[in-house]
């Protein structure tokens, strides 16, 4: 009996895991092919934005070269916070240190947070795919178990026909879960070294616009 087969076969239950187990698979594929080509890109922009700013004569000219380099929207962000405005208002309030501190710590929440994205879903999927393949398995051999009784005599082959059947249920959720836990895995590393890279250039970043050394401690 081939998966086709298996699923039409069976009950309420059983297709359900299955399409459960199909979303996972396709929306975790999903985002695994997004994020590859989303980090990728990410970490090279960062890298030449970061050398591309550092090498121009002013934050002025430096922002629309940046902006030709930066398509993942990950470094000009931080250029763009650093022009406080709102006169007169709590958002200018303090020194130029305290203000260029919060615009640019928001402006790299919001970068990370781009990074960051899918990385629950690929998480939760490869948390529960298991589980939810191990519920279809043990639903299956139930019934089959049921079904084999219900026939009178039990033999080793009435038994491992369906068991073996009921098996693939597990055998999907893992196939589920693996690739998800592996690309988490993978682009968490990924992402903690572009995230690495763009905390040093706010701090550096910030250091210039007021008026300290990059990497002095105030």
């Amino acid at each position: 009996m081939n998966a086709a087969q298996l699923f039409w076969q069976g009950d309420g239950l059983t297709k359900g895991v299955a399409l459960l187990l199909l979303a996972m698979s396709v929306s975790s594929w999903v985002v695994i092919l997004w994020k590859v080509w989303l980090l990728q890109r990410a970490a090279g922009d960062v890298t030449r934005c970061v050398a591309v700013f550092w090498q121009s004569e002013t934050v002025d000219t430096a922002l629309p070269r940046l902006q030709a380099f930066d398509r993942a929207g990950l470094v000009v962000p931080l250029l763009l916070a650093s022009r406080i405005d709102g006169q007169g208002t709590l958002a200018a309030a303090g020194d130029r240190s305290q203000q260029l501190t919060r615009v640019l710590r928001d402006a790299l929440h919001a970068a990370l947070h781009k990074l960051q994205y899918g990385q629950v879903l690929l998480a939760t999927v490869g948390s529960i795919a298991p589980f939810v393949g191990l519920l279809g398995t043990v639903w299956g051999i139930y019934h089959a178990l049921i079904g084999i009784a219900g026939a009178g005599q039990i033999t080793i082959d009435k038994i491992s026909g369906p068991v073996g059947e009921a098996l693939i249920m597990t055998a999907a959720g893992l196939a589920v879960a693996i690739p998800a836990v592996l690309a988490y895995n993978v682009f968490g590393r990924l992402i903690g070294r572009i995230e690495a890279e763009l905390e040093g250039f706010a701090r550096d970043l910030r250091a210039l616009l007021a008026g300290t050394r990059p990497g002095e401690v105030e």
